[in-house]
């Protein structure tokens, strides 16, 4: 079970293009390449799932506790024959001074290798006190290798490698020529998604062909070989399964759509859900279903069709409205209001919630967040309540023309929610949040809205037989 974690000096150093590359020339081989991400993420993971194909596991101090990080880990490693971390940001950055929640914090906790990727653009002589302080920094973590960046061309390469082998003991495992190609087009909420691209895997091939041809694969397999080896994989925190029988519960996972944690959609499948994909842009009504999800994602960029799409904005409308158990995050919320508005355009959305919504040019959200539920919040089955929640929200949106009477689920303690004060709105038996949550063993939210939608259910307030509803069994997971 080799593995590695790539890192780098500071953002935006290629790290993430690096890491894809890896995971798509490892598969090449024929190796078993399981990604993790350090961090709070959907779109970086996205990219690395289908590079490697296998769904990439987050790995989040602020979220999960030590051992928990650990659990998951050897559980993702349990049957695959290479495991690559993407780091976040830099190195040594973090939320607290002494760096306890950063990638070095990780790579200690994991006590994994890490390979350095360098941005070199404008650099020669510098880059060895830059590597000589990241190695001195914290002499426990072990700085492998280090891979160039955005080299120049062969005359910066010689320079560079001259300068590292001079004044450092480092080993340079690959230098990578800058290449406008294979770079992914960012927007406001960082990289653009592979699941809203067809292109996707064609550009994930031709970043694969650049890095493959660039970086000393051997090196990086003996780094990789040469980490402790990790114990025994402990059961991870899943739901446990509330009721004998099986629920169906819907989720919206296409371009729109498709922030989803892979093991919080374990946890439900663990808990005896059946999830059942939709399309909100493509298919005319929801499919048979006990419950709904919709993740978060940008349905900004696909308002247009979310508007034309009237026969499945009026199905999610007619499911909420007669009491379908429903859950949104960020993209899921904006879509279940009344209107979107970005830039000079502006559509209509399911109209469930008495709220619209705004794109802003700057963050009005960001960040991990700290949540107090209020005697509001509809999913008050279980006898796990968590007093506090920790979590994380990502929004350039905003809420306007909000209704006086709203009733919330959660008072913000940390970040901004809706108005910096509350978060979680709630209608009927949906709730609604900005937050993204994670299901952990401080807060399990999987098994208690299963335990909400069985509620639903058993009390006949589920309307998951709805006239003109098709089931489209063929799509189930």
């Amino acid at each position: 079970m080799a593995h590695l974690m790539i890192s780098a000096a500071h953002k935006s150093s290629g790290k993430t293009t690096i890491s894809i590359g890896l995971c798509a020339v490892f598969r090449r081989k024929s190796l078993a390449v399981q990604p993790f991400k350090k961090g709070p993420d959907y779109i970086d993971p996205l990219w690395l799932g289908l590079a490697s194909g296998r769904s990439c596991y987050n790995l989040d101090f602020f979220t999960m506790g030590s051992e928990e990080i650990t659990d998951l880990f050897a559980h993702g490693m349990s049957d695959v024959d290479l495991g690559i971390i993407e780091g976040n940001k830099g190195l040594y950055d973090g939320l607290d001074l002494d760096g306890s929640n950063s990638n070095a914090a990780l790579a200690s906790l994991l006590d994994v290798p890490v390979v350095l990727v360098l941005d070199t653009r404008g650099m020669t002589r510098g880059i060895a006190p830059l590597i000589l302080g990241y190695q001195a920094f914290e002499e426990k973590i072990h700085i492998a290798g280090v891979i160039l960046n955005s080299v120049g061309g062969s005359r910066h390469e010689s320079k560079l490698r001259n300068v590292i082998e001079h004044y450092t003991e480092a080993r340079v495992v690959g230098a990578v020529p800058r290449n406008d190609q294979i770079r992914i087009e960012e927007r406001h909420l960082g990289l653009m998604p592979s699941n809203e691209t067809q292109a996707a895997q064609q550009h994930i091939d031709r970043i694969a062909d650049h890095v493959g041809a660039h970086v000393d694969l051997d090196a990086l397999l003996e780094i990789a070989d040469a980490a402790p080896v990790l114990g025994a994989a402990k059961p991870v925190c899943f739901a446990r399964e509330q009721q004998s029988g099986q629920l169906r519960i819907a989720y919206a996972k296409d371009a729109a759509f498709g922030f989803y944690y892979p093991d919080d959609m374990e946890s439900l499948r663990r808990a005896g859900v059946r999830l059942v994909p939709f399309d909100t842009l493509h298919d005319e009504v929801l499919p048979e279903a006990d419950g709904l999800f919709i993740g978060g994602g940008f349905p900004e960029t696909a308002m247009d069709a979310l508007e034309k799409n009237r026969s499945m904005r009026a199905s999610i409308k007619a499911f909420i409205e007669e009491g379908g158990p429903a859950y949104a995050e960020c993209g899921g919320l904006m879509y279940l209001c009344r209107s979107l508005q970005w830039k000079d355009k502006q559509s209509d959305m399911v109209g469930i919630l008495p709220a619209d919504v705004k794109m802003h040019q700057k963050p009005q959200g960001r960040g991990y967040v700290r949540l107090c539920e209020t005697e509001n919040h509809p999913w008050r089955g279980s006898t796990r309540l968590p007093q506090q929640v920790s979590a994380h929200e990502f929004h350039y949106s905003g809420l306007e023309n909000l209704d006086a009477t709203q009733k919330f689920a959660y008072k913000v303690e940390r970040g901004f929610g809706v108005d910096g004060t509350h978060d979680g709105l709630v209608y009927k038996n949906l709730l609604a949040n900005y937050s993204h949550m994670r299901n952990v063993g401080s807060n399990h939210w999987a098994e208690r809205f299963v335990a909400h939608v069985w509620a639903c259910k058993n009390n006949s307030v589920n309307p998951h037989f709805l006239p003109g509803r098709k089931p489209i069994m063929e799509k189930d997971q």
